[in-house]
Order: C-alpha cells, then sequence, then structure tokens
C-alpha cells in the first residue's frame, strides 16, 4: 500500500489544549518506519497550516474558531484529494476531531465512501444543540449533511457520507441533542453496552456491512479516546469504561481482512496528558493492524 502521511496539527475544535501536539508526537512513536518495515511505501507530506488560537478570536462563540477550522478543513481536504489521485492511502494525524471535516471531505472529492467512526463520543451535536459551541462535537453531523452550511459545505456542497453508510462504535458518552439527530437520521451506533453484549467481531462485521453498501470504500476515523483512559491516558477528552488495547487492535485487525478501507484519521492524542508517548506508541500500533499487520 502507498501510506501518505499528513499531519493536521489542530486544537482549536476542543477547550483543552495540547492534542496540537499529536502529529509530532505519533511520528515521533515511529510511525514512519514501522509502515515501512511492514512492507507499505510511505510518504509523509507533512502538516496543513494551522494558526495557533492564540492569534485568533473565539468568535462565533456557538461555533467556535469557526474560520481557521475551516480553512484548515479546506487546505486538508485539497492535500488528501490530491494524494486520492495519485494512487496514495492517505493517513490523516490529528488534532482534534475537527480536522476529519478535512479527511473525509478530501477522501470523498472524486469517490464515494461510507464511514466508521469508533470514538467514546457521538460528535453528532450541530450549532443549536452543542452545550460547548466546539466544532470537534459537530464534525459527524457536519459530514453526515447536518448542521450550519459552514461546515457542512467544506471543500464541495452538501453531505460527505450518507447517513445509511455511518456507523459509530465504542460511544458512550452523548448529549441530549446527539440522541435526537442519531435517531432522526438512523445511524447506526454500537454502544459500548453493544460491543460488550454483541462481541466486537459481531460489531465489526455489520458495521462494514453497513459502511461499506453501495460505496467505493471505507473511511476508518480513530478517536483515541475509545480507549479505556487507563491505557491510553493522553487523549482530549476521556471518559472511562472503553475499549481494552486487545479489543481495539482486534477492531483494527477485522477491519484489515475486510480490505475496504480507503482513508484513514487518528485524532485527539494529547502528549500533554500522556505517559511517555504511550498514547501516541498505541496509535501507531493501531494503524499497523489497521493497515495489515499480522502477528503470523
Amino acid at each position: 500500500m502507498k501510506v501518505a502521511i499528513i499531519g493536521a496539527p489542530v486544537d482549536l475544535g476542543a477547550d483543552r489544549r495540547g492534542v496540537d501536539m499529536g502529529p509530532s508526537a505519533i511520528r515521533y512513536a515511529d510511525l514512519e518506519a514501522a509502515l515501512r518495515d511492514n512492507g507499505h511505501v510511505v510518504q509523509d507530506f507533512g502538516n496543513v497550516a494551522m494558526p495557533v488560537p492564540e492569534s485568533e478570536e473565539i468568535h462565533p462563540n456557538h461555533m467556535k474558531y469557526l474560520r481557521p477550522i475551516v480553512d484548515m478543513a479546506e487546505g486538508l481536504a485539497v492535500l488528501a484529494a490530491d494524494r486520492v489521485k495519485e494512487g496514495w492511502f492517505p493517513l490523516v494525524l490529528g488534532g482534534d476531531h475537527s480536522v476529519s471535516l478535512g479527511s473525509v471531505a478530501g477522501s470523498t472529492m472524486s469517490r464515494s465512501a461510507g464511514l466508521i467512526w469508533i470514538d467514546a463520543h457521538g460528535d453528532f451535536n450541530t450549532a443549536d444543540s452543542s452545550p460547548s459551541g466546539n466544532i470537534h462535537g459537530m464534525v459527524l453531523a457536519a459530514l453526515a449533511g447536518r448542521g450550519d452550511p459552514s461546515l457542512v459545505d467544506v471543500a464541495y456542497r452538501g453531505a460527505k457520507v450518507e447517513c445509511r453508510n455511518v456507523v459509530l462504535i465504542g460511544v458512550r458518552s452523548l448529549d441530549s441533542g446527539e440522541r435526537a439527530l442519531l435517531k432522526e437520521c438512523g445511524i447506526k451506533v454500537f454502544t459500548m453496552h453493544d460491543v460488550d453484549r454483541l462481541g466486537l467481531p459481531r460489531v465489526i462485521s455489520e458495521a462494514t456491512e453497513i459502511a461499506g453498501q453501495g460505496v467505493d470504500g471505507i473511511h476508518l476515523s480513530l478517536d483515541l479516546d475509545v480507549v479505556d483512559p487507563m491505557q491510553a491516558p493522553g487523549v482530549g477528552t476521556p471518559v472511562f469504561g472503553g475499549l481494552t488495547f486487545r479489543e481495539t487492535h482486534l477492531a483494527m485487525e477485522l477491519l484489515a481482512e475486510t480490505q475496504q478501507l480507503i482513508s484513514m484519521d487518528l485524532v485527539e492524542v494529547n502528549p500533554i496528558l500522556d505517559a511517555h508517548n504511550e498514547t501516541a506508541r498505541l496509535a501507531v500500533a493501531f494503524t499497523l493492524s489497521a493497515l495489515g499487520k499480522r502477528i503470523l
């Protein structure tokens, strides 16, 4: 596989600082070398341009840092779309989850895709429902065509994925507005209760069937906060009761077996909160499994 690494060092989408250093932390955990050791052709295309929060106005309060986030996502979408045209697999390193506005838009500019969103949170608020105004919690809704047009229309007008092809896995924290919107859109959500009760193999099998129906491939968005913070402490918004290290590996391995992944992003690694870069190392290990690494 030809893997294009693209960094998106942004933390404007959340209140807590530090995830802008996530791309550097993941790179420092030997991502590029590890991918090469597993037989991939790899090129690091650097970072999308991103201003620091201190140089920007928070305005508007219901969609904080809207303009710089949209500008970032537009630039990232172009970078990702160009790599797709050249036959690369875009691997985007965040940053908070607002980077997916650009990574998914870029991946779907010339093809259709389903979306598997592995996350402790739903990220399905709109500006009207969000209790915080943080855009990283509005991203999935925008990608599905819900919310403010400035977010929905990044890179090109309209939804980037159809609701019928979106699946959330590992969810254990939802706002009331998100619950209503997710039900309205008919999006399939596998909560941690579902994972515990059904088991990951069945969850991943059903998820790939839903996300991959009638599209060219699947974009995987992996938020490291889906992992229990006892094992992944360096994340932007930790929530206890998440997937274990081994469960997350299994999910990645099962997704790799489908051979349907066409792009991926890794988000919410926060080195400030981490211990010895362990969460970034987990991100690298999960990426290797998603891209086909096996023990034998």
